[in-house]
């Protein structure tokens, strides 16, 4: 089964193929829609609203960012646009400077959504919660993952995990494996 998947990014392609496993076959297709929603599950909608009025098919999209405590969930939506991003990691340690562990709280955020032709429209959300790391470590990953010790691991970075122990916690995986519940007509 293909799925068409409103992005550019090609990491999300992958996160998104291995969250929704064998038998599907996720396509990215760049819209170019804008993202002018307040929330994550806004944007996302309105990306899948525009793949699926372009291709008239069943369309899914995601929004994600990091929101992080002290930064009053800065940057939250704008993670992408918050800064260059080469500066993403350094305008985060910036921004932390002096901040103790205790205070470095942070959650991954992802809302992905469906949007069939006919116009009807699912959208759910997937969290992980975690903490700035005071520097970055690991190679792997992508965004901000060499920051972010998600709680539930062994104190690495996502960037420090393999793919797979990475796609077994993260925001984007639980989001799309909550969404997959409701792509079951379709698949």
């Amino acid at each position: 089964m293909r799925l068409l998947l409103a992005t550019g990014n090609a990491h999300k392609v992958v996160e998104v193929q291995e969250a929704l496993g064998d038998g599907v076959l996720v396509e990215a297709h760049d819209t170019g829609a804008e993202e002018t929603g307040t929330t994550f599950e806004e944007n996302a909608l309105i990306k899948a609203r525009a793949l699926a009025a372009q291709v008239g098919e069943l369309a899914l999209a995601d929004d994600s960012g990091i929101e992080i405590d002290h930064l009053g969930g800065e940057p939250g939506i704008r993670s992408a646009r918050w800064t260059d991003e080469a500066d993403w990691i350094p305008r985060v340690l910036r921004e932390l400077a002096g901040v103790g562990p205790e205070r470095r709280g942070c959650r991954y955020v992802c809302a992905a959504a469906a949007v069939w032709p006919d116009g009807h429209e699912v959208v759910v959300r997937g969290t992980v919660e975690g903490r700035i790391a005071e520097a970055p470590r690991g190679a792997g990953g992508f965004g901000y993952d060499p920051l972010v010790v998600p709680h539930e691991g062994d104190g690495r970075t996502f960037a420090e995990m393999s793919p797979e122990e990475k796609q077994a916690i993260s925001h984007r995986a639980r989001a799309f494996r909550a969404l997959l519940a409701h792509l079951h007509p379709v698949l």
